[in-house]
Formats: C-alpha cells, sequence, structure tokens
C-alpha cells in the first residue's frame, strides 16, 4: 500500500496574542509512537513561538491516554484508535474529534524469518503463519492503539493468540520502543506502527517482513476535552493546538518531518 498524503485542511488558527488570560500551556495525552518518533519535538517548538503556548506531551498507550483524559489530567487527546476515540466523544469527555494524519503498520522480524512471511503483504495469512509455526511474537500487551489493532488482526486471521501466552506469545506489558527492544532480544515478531520502526536506533538483523495490506492502515485522530465534563480544561488554547494542528501550516509541518529522509506521517484532515 503506497501511502500518499491526502489534501491539507484549511482551518484558520485565530491568534489572540497577548490575550491569554489564563495559564499559557497545556497537557497533550498522546500515543507513544508521535513521541517516540520525535514528531512533538520538530512540532511543539514551531506551534509554541507562532503562539506562546507551551505544549506538554504525556505519551502512553491508547487506552492509558484515554483513561487520562477521561480523569481530566489533559487538554487533548491525540491517539490512534477510532473507534475507542469516537467512543470517547460520545460520552461527552470530547467535543469532537478530527482525521489528523496516517501512516500503517508493519510486522518485523529477525533475517533468519521463521515462519516464511517475509514479504507477505496479507497481513491475517501472514499472522496464521506465524501462529501455526510457533514462531516467538511479542506483543505490547497494553491496550494500546497498536494493540487494539494488534487483536483485531488476530482475529480476523482467525488465531486467538492469548491461548499461547507465555509460549510463543509474550506480551510485554510496555510501549513501542521497549517491546521492539525485548522482541529483538528474544528473536521474536513484533508489529509496530512504521513512524516508530524508522526512528528505532538497536534494529540489529531486523527487517520489515510483513507490509502493504490496507487493513494496516493507522489513523491519527485529535479531539479537545469537553470543559463540560473537566472544567479545568484550558479551552482556548487546546482548541488553538487542535486548530493548528488541521490547519494548512500544522499539516505541512507534519508532512514536512521526516527520519533518514523518509516521511512518517501523511497530514489528511478535511479540507474545509
Amino acid at each position: 500500500m503506497q501511502m500518499k498524503p491526502f489534501g491539507a485542511a484549511t482551518v484558520a488558527l485565530l491568534l489572540a496574542g497577548g490575550a491569554w488570560a489564563q495559564d499559557q500551556s497545556i497537557i497533550v495525552q498522546s500515543t507513544t509512537s508521535t513521541a517516540n518518533s520525535g514528531l512533538y519535538d520538530y512540532l511543539l517548538p514551531i506551534f509554541q513561538d507562532k503562539t506562546g503556548i507551551q505544549v506538554n506531551v504525556v505519551a502512553v498507550g491508547t487506552g492509558q491516554a484515554i483513561k487520562n483524559t477521561e480523569n481530566c489530567d489533559g487538554d487533548v487527546l491525540l491517539v490512534h484508535a477510532k473507534p475507542s476515540e469516537e467512543k470517547f466523544v460520545e460520552a461527552g469527555f470530547g467535543t469532537a474529534r478530527t482525521d489528523l494524519m496516517y501512516n500503517d503498520f508493519v510486522i518485523v522480524g529477525p533475517e533468519g524469518d521463521p515462519a516464511g512471511v517475509g514479504g507477505m503483504d496479507d497481513v491475517q495469512g501472514a499472522m496464521g503463519k506465524i501462529a501455526e509455526a510457533g514462531a516467538l511474537f511479542a506483543s505490547r500487551g497494553d491496550d494500546s492503539g497498536t494493540h487494539k489493532k494488534e487483536m483485531a488482526l488476530w482475529s480476523d486471521s482467525g488465531v486467538d493468540p492469548t491461548a499461547a501466552s507465555g509460549d510463543w506469545y509474550r506480551e510485554t506489558g510496555s510501549g513501542m520502543g521497549a517491546t521492539l527492544n525485548a522482541g529483538i532480544g528474544m528473536g521474536a515478531y513484533v508489529m509496530t506502527d512504521r513512524a516508530t520502526w524508522i526512528s528505532f536506533d538497536n534494529k540489529q538483523d531486523y527487517a520489515i517482513q510483513v507490509e502493504g495490506d490496507e487493513d494496516m492502515f493507522n489513523q491519527y485522530g485529535v479531539i479537545p476535552v469537553n470543559p463540560e465534563k473537566c472544567p479545568s480544561v484550558n479551552v482556548d488554547a487546546a482548541q488553538s493546538f487542535a486548530d493548528w494542528l488541521v490547519s494548512d501550516e500544522g499539516q505541512a509541518a507534519i508532512a514536512a518531518y521526516k527520519v533518514a529522509d523518509q516521511q512518517l506521517f501523511f497530514p489528511n484532515a478535511p479540507e474545509n
């Protein structure tokens, strides 16, 4: 599946200059992949220079990020599990959800490729072969967006890997980087978002073995927190950050971020 950016959004960012009476800082509850990839290190200085608003990122798995935000420990939610994001908004915790950007998931594995899945673009078929071979597979097992997607793919392949928990199926309960390190250490296959893999330094003899299936599409969304549920939300600053991300300028900045000359995220906020 070739990744191509969709059209950029045209949402205008309204800058109030010195009109911010409240604290000019917000907390973004975020998936680890956006942090591990270095995207925030690139984007946030641009936004802060423009608005004076400081963005503090809490990078955890998507499930934990949603729980934290429901506990009013954040002003903006930026994760990658659309069904869970939609439930978050339907429950009144978010004002609105907007598509922000996408990339894809890949399955990486050792050079020896014990399950013989190298080069496959049928992810369900590949996962079935991994299970049939009893080849080691390291899962985040942490209710993150990546873990949710992985479990959906196992289900689609007709495999319940948790029945082999502790045998060929190893759940780390950790973030993406730590799970990659653990998986590589034990010679296991790992499903990861492509951005984290590109940015990951400890690849050793590992390579992408499975990629290109449209079911491995990885959509990110941004949601300002609803002040009716969380009165402490810095409403104006949170909305300004969300608006900037989906604006032409924010979308262009997302597209411009590269590691090893590879684009990590592809903006696809709706055009306005």
